[in-house]
C-alpha cells in the first residue's frame, strides 16, 4: 500500500465536525502532535488511523486516497496561460495546488476563467461592440459538470435502480419482459408502437407509452426504464438535481432527466451483475453486447460509471465524438483532461474509427503531462430508416489510465510498460504543450510566433525560443 498524504483533506473534516486536534488525537487514540504532523503532511496516515478515521465519520477509505487531479489541472493551466508565461505561476505548482487543496484550485480556476471573461467584455466595449451581459454557460456544459463532479457514478440511484431491477426480475434475455409487467401492473400503462420522429411519447391520460417503431430492443428498453425512473422515483430525481440546480430552472430540468437517464442505465445494467460480467469479460465490449442484447454505446456509457466504493470496475472516461470533431457527449470517472477551449487532437484514434466503421480501434496515448492511456474507439450509425435519409454516424471513445490497462483484453499484445510505443496527443490545438507537432491546426494559446520570411519548417506554426516554456 502507497503512503496516503491527505493533510488538507484530514484538517478540513476535522474542522466541519467542529473537533479540536486535542478531541480527534484522543478519539484516534494517537497524541496532538503526531496528529498535527499528519494535518501539515509531514507524515502519513497509517492503516490503523485510517481504519479509525473511517468508523468514526463514516467516510469511505478512498475519501483520504489522491485524487486523479488531471482535468482540474489542464483547466488551471488553461485559464492561467498568461501568469505560466510570464514565469508567475510554474506547472509543477499547479498540480500541487490540485492534489493538495482541490477546493482552491476551483476557486483560482473561477476566478481565471471571470478574469479571461471580464477582459472580453472590455475589449469588445473598446471595438464599440455591444456585449451586453456575461454570457452564461450552456444548461448541456452545466449539466455535464454536474456528473464530472460525481465521477460519473450516482451512488443512491444505482443501488434504487438494483433494488428495483431485483424486484421485478430483471435479467439478461429478459428485460423487455420485466419493464413490460412493471407498467402495466404498478403503472396501468400499456405500450403502443407508432412511426414518425418522436423515439417515444408518454401520454398520461391515455397512459400509454408510445415507442418508435425503429427503435432496437436495447433502446427501446432504456426509454422504457427511463420512464419508470421518472414515475418511480420523480422526488428522488427531483432531489438530487436540486443539490446544484434552481428548481424549475432549464438546468433543473435537464439534470432531472440525466438522472432518470443515469437510472434507466443502471436498471437494464445491474451493477453487482454487470460488473461482475465486465470482469469476467475483461471488459470486452462485444462480449458485453451480445450477452445483454445492448448497443455499443449503452455498454460503453455502463462501463464508464463502475465506480462503486469496495466493488470498483475500471474507471473509466467515455466520448462521443462525430466526424467535424464535435465530442457531443464526455464523461469521466478518470479526470481525463477534456479541453474546454474546444477543438481535439487529430492523432487520438476517435477519428480513426471512421476510417474502418464496425472495428474496434486500441490506442496507447500520451498526453503531455506524461500520463498515459489505453482507449479503445469505435464507429456507430444510427439510421432512421427509410432510402436516402442520412443517418448519423460517431465514434464511440472508452478510455482508462495505463495502470488499470492490463484488466483490459484490449490490452494483449500490448508492450503497457514501453511508452515509446504511445502515441503523443494533446487537449487540442489551441491549448496543447507540444510545441514541435506537425498537426498543430492554429497557433498554441500565449506562445509568440517565429516569423521568418527566409525559412520554413515542418511545424506549421513555430514559436521564438524565449516564448518556449
Amino acid at each position: 500500500m502507497s503512503k496516503i498524504y491527505a493533510g488538507v483533506r484530514l484538517r478540513r473534516l476535522r474542522e466541519e465536525r467542529r473537533m479540536s486536534q486535542a478531541e480527534l488525537a484522543r478519539v484516534l487514540a494517537i497524541s496532538p502532535s503526531y496528529l498535527n504532523q499528519m494535518e501539515h503532511d509531514s507524515r502519513p496516515l497509517t492503516v490503523p488511523v485510517l481504519l479509525r478515521l473511517t468508523e468514526t465519520f463514516g467516510v469511505d477509505a478512498s475519501f483520504f486516497s489522491e485524487r486523479d487531479t488531471a482535468r482540474l489541472v489542464a483547466d488551471l493551466r488553461e485559464a492561467l496561460t498568461g501568469e505560466i508565461d510570464a514565469a508567475r505561476v510554474s506547472p509543477s505548482d499547479l498540480a500541487e495546488l490540485a492534489s493538495r487543496m482541490p477546493d482552491v484550485a476551483q476557486v483560482l480556476l473561477d476566478l481565471g476563467n471571470r478574469n479571461q471573461q471580464l477582459a472580453e467584455r472590455l475589449a469588445g466595449a473598446a471595438d464599440g461592440r455591444d456585449i451586453g451581459v456575461e454570457p452564461p454557460r450552456s444548461p448541456h456544459e452545466e449539466i455535464r459538470d454536474f456528473f464530472y463532479r460525481r465521477q460519473n457514478y450516482l451512488h443512491d440511484t444505482d443501488l434504487a435502480a438494483e433494488r428495483l431491477a431485483a424486484r421485478i426480475g430483471v435479467r439478461a434475455g429478459e428485460v423487455i419482459g420485466a419493464l413490460t409487467a412493471r407498467l402495466a401492473d404498478a403503472h396501468g400503462i400499456r405500450l403502443d408502437t407508432e412511426p414518425g420522429e418522436r423515439l417515444h411519447h408518454y401520454d398520461e391520460r391515455s397512459r400509454t407509452l408510445h415507442l418508435s417503431a425503429r427503435l432496437r430492443p436495447g433502446r427501446r428498453a432504456f426509454r422504457m426504464a427511463t420512464q419508470l425512473a421518472l414515475l418511480e422515483h420523480g422526488d428522488d430525481l427531483d432531489r438530487q438535481a436540486a443539490e446544484d440546480f434552481e428548481p424549475g430552472s432549464p438546468t433543473h430540468a435537464l439534470a432531472r432527466i440525466g438522472i432518470a437517464h443515469y437510472f434507466a442505465a443502471a436498471l437494464i445494467l445491474p451493477y453487482t451483475a454487470f460488473h461482475t460480467a465486465a470482469e469476467d469479460a475483461r471488459y470486452d465490449i462485444e462480449r458485453l453486447c451480445d450477452h445483454y442484447g445492448l448497443g455499443y454505446e449503452t455498454v460503453c456509457h455502463r462501463l464508464s460509471t463502475l465506480q462503486r466504493p469496495r466493488l470498483h470496475g475500471v474507471p473509466f472516461s467515455f466520448v462521443r465524438v462525430d466526424r467535424a470533431g464535435n465530442l457531443s457527449k464526455r464523461q469521466s470517472a478518470s479526470g481525463f483532461p477534456f479541453s474546454r477551449a474546444g477543438g481535439t487532437c487529430p492523432l487520438w484514434n476517435v477519428y480513426e474509427a471512421f476510417a474502418a466503421p464496425g472495428r474496434i480501434h486500441v490506442q496507447i496515448a500520451e498526453m503531455p503531462d506524461g500520463q498515459r492511456y489505453l482507449w479503445t474507439a469505435r464507429a456507430v450509425t444510427r439510421h432512421r430508416g427509410g432510402w436516402g435519409e442520412p443517418g448519423r454516424t460517431y465514434a464511440i471513445g472508452l478510455g482508462c489510465e495505463i495502470r488499470h490497462a492490463h484488466r483490459l483484453v484490449y490490452s494483449d499484445g500490448l508492450d503497457l510498460a514501453n511508452a515509446s510505443a504511445a502515441t503523443p496527443i494533446g487537449m487540442g490545438c489551441r491549448v496543447c504543450e507540444r510545441l514541435g507537432c506537425s498537426q498543430r491546426a492554429v497557433p498554441p494559446l500565449g506562445r509568440p510566433l517565429l516569423i521568418d520570411q527566409n525559412s520554413s519548417t515542418f511545424v506549421p506554426y513555430p514559436v521564438r525560443d524565449d516564448g518556449a516554456a
